[in-house]
């Protein structure tokens, strides 16, 4: 049975403040933990409903483990796991920028499509959302562990790049039309604002995704869905 001070320390990583204070993150379901257990990530509790026949779990009852839950349905298992020091940013090949996306749902699937295309640097201004949210952490499906994810001044990261630039906007060239390099840096906007001006002046190339609609109604698209098909096109040269 958990204690109230276990559920407590817990259930507070919920909150960016806690999970920075300690160090530590939640990830849930059996799928999701295994990625993280055949990692370097470093295992601090497990707390399941079956047994893993690994060190540091705990079998408790599913009452116990919707106390600690982040899920309105709880999977079988819950684990903490240490933040990792972050990887030196490697200035090469196809990186993917973010512009104060806010949505755990978009950034997590953001982090699989980078896996799925190999994109290893993803570089987040300080304002988008803490890729250790446990939505995030959710959504990733495990690529949380091949990608390496960068949050800092997006400003300054630019100025100080020699790669060309490329963003995402609704009056940029075609980008069924536009020859795009195997090397450079994709950004992707913000939810509602898109890219913000402070950045768009380090825009080297804008790129759009036309829209086929006969009323050419649609106002935007999903900026996950945008950063697949683009993802897609820089990778099929």
């Amino acid at each position: 049975m958990l204690s109230k001070n276990q559920i407590k320390n817990i259930t507070r990583l919920k909150q960016k403040k806690y999970r920075q204070q300690e160090g530590l993150f939640i990830a849930e379901g059996v799928k999701v933990i295994k990625e993280f257990l055949n990692s370097t990530f470093k295992l601090v509790d497990l707390f399941t409903t079956e047994t893993f026949n690994i060190e540091n779990e705990s079998i408790v009852s599913e009452a116990d483990l919707k106390k600690i839950s982040c899920l309105k349905t709880p999977n079988k298992a819950l684990a903490v796991f240490k933040i990792p020091v972050t990887e030196q940013l490697l200035n090469n090949g196809l990186i993917l920028a973010l512009d104060d996306v806010r949505d755990p749902g978009n950034l997590g699937t953001i982090i699989r499509l980078c896996d799925w295309f190999g994109v290893k640097q993803l570089v987040c201004t300080n304002n988008t959302v803490d890729c250790y949210n446990p939505k995030v952490v959710q959504a990733t499906m495990g690529s949380l562990t091949r990608v390496n994810i960068h949050y800092t001044n997006l400003e300054d990261y630019l100025k100080d790049t020699d790669l060309p630039v490329f963003g995402a906007f609704m009056e940029g060239k075609n980008v069924y039309q536009s020859t795009l390099p195997n090397k450079g840096i994709l950004i992707l906007g913000n939810e509602a604002n898109g890219i913000s001006k402070t950045i768009e002046a380090y825009v080297t190339d804008k790129i759009s995704i036309p829209r086929f609609g006969q009323l050419q109604a649609t106002e935007s698209l999903n900026v996950a869905t945008a950063g697949a098909i683009l993802l897609s096109e820089f990778r099929r040269g």
